[in-house]
């Protein structure tokens, strides 16, 4: 058995450098590898490209790598909670990339199959169609989307064991188990890191011969992105 258990996520993203493009797992703020962006942030990387399904906000997750102006390129389905991101791409600072959500969980899908591509009916007859080739099945038109690839998966899970078997719990068992198969170096932190052989093989979301590093995370903040409240009548 390879033991993958790295110290933390300093030495887990260590060869992470400029012009890296990243797959980070997360919904919203559920699911997100905190402590790897903290880490990135902290080594003030620079010219990355990020493929997410969202960008955070101004003060927590990727929202912390755009304020320091580390993301040259945003590949994500959902960015509304993020003025700075939206300073950025009105300025021309940030170059941005939307892509319909199925679309972009089904790319990191494709990448982690070893598929080059696939056809989606999702986008034909707007903007997103064009440029790109269009064929058309049992009289439908499909688009033809590349899978992605990316330098290294970034991802969060409840528990892992030192082998990289993973387990996702509730909303975080989101974009985080297709990311984990997709990237060439797949780095995981987790909030309970295991002995190998405690997980129920029956329970295991991602398999470890995706992962290539693990470690125990902490202080994680489990923050709410919009916090509403009933109004009392």
């Amino acid at each position: 058995m390879i033991n993958k258990v790295v110290s933390g996520a300093e030495e887990a993203i260590k060869d992470i450098s400029d012009g890296a493009t990243i797959m980070l797992g997360g919904f919203g703020l559920c699911g997100i590898p905190e402590n790897c962006i903290d880490a990135l942030v902290k080594k003030n990387v620079k010219n990355l490209t990020c493929i997410s399904n969202n960008a955070g906000v101004d003060d927590f997750g990727i929202g912390l790598m755009l304020k320091q102006r580390q993301v040259k390129k945003m590949i994500s389905s959902y960015v509304g909670e993020n003025a700075e991101f939206e300073r950025q791409l009105l300025s021309g600072e940030l170059e941005v990339d939307l892509i319909p959500q199925g679309t972009l969980a089904t790319r990191c899908l494709a990448a982690g199959y070893g598929m080059p591509a696939i056809f989606t009916p999702a986008g034909v007859g707007t903007e997103v169609a064009e440029g790109k080739e269009i064929r058309n099945f049992d009289g439908k038109d499909y688009l033809l989307e590349y899978a992605f690839d990316a330098d290294f998966a970034i991802v969060k899970a409840w528990k892992g064991d030192a082998a990289g078997n993973l387990v996702f719990r509730s909303t975080s068992r989101n974009f985080n188990p297709v990311m984990a198969m997709a990237g060439k170096i797949t780095i995981a932190e987790v909030e309970e890191l295991v002995a190998v052989g405690e997980l129920d093989p029956d329970h295991i979301h991602t398999p470890g011969i995706y992962v290539h590093r693990i470690f125990q995370g902490k202080d994680y903040e489990k923050r709410i992105e919009q916090r509403t409240v009933r109004v009392k009548s």
